[in-house]
């Protein structure tokens, strides 16, 4: 039987090396043309830089208030309501400014998998980066 609705599981969510939490939503090899997951950055931590190969991301804001860094570009403020567009293999991170958890749906197409993360930075264990 298909599924139409997809209730998630708040238990499922589990700490990303690249320093944030993740609950993954929507992501099968069945359905490889995207995946959705929400990725929680708890206040004054920022993600290491890394980057997709091969996949483009969406952020859709949802809650809390950042700073994103896509490629060589300065930090731009980001918010609830603001979509944030990276191509490909382009460098990446966010900072939560803000005092409670910055919450985003990170939206890739075609669908997110391990082996197309690539970290940026040099290895120091699976801590978030910070600022």
């Amino acid at each position: 039987m298909t599924e139409f609705v997809i209730h998630p599981d708040e238990g499922a969510e589990y700490f990303f090396r690249e320093g944030c939490s993740i609950l993954e939503l929507d992501n099968s090899a069945s359905d490889p043309g995207a995946s959705i997951a929400r990725a929680r950055v708890a206040p004054g931590l920022t993600t290491r830089w890394h980057c997709l190969e091969g996949v483009k991301e969406r952020y859709l804001i949802v809650a809390g208030r950042g700073e994103v860094e896509i490629g060589d570009t300065p930090a731009q403020a980001v918010s609830s309501g603001d979509l944030v567009s990276i191509p490909p293999g382009v460098r990446q991170r966010i900072r939560n400014t803000g005092t409670n958890d910055l919450l985003f749906y990170a939206i890739c197409t075609p669908r997110f998998t391990p082996d197309r993360y690539r970290d940026l930075e040099a290895d120091d264990g699976d801590q978030p980066a910070r600022k």
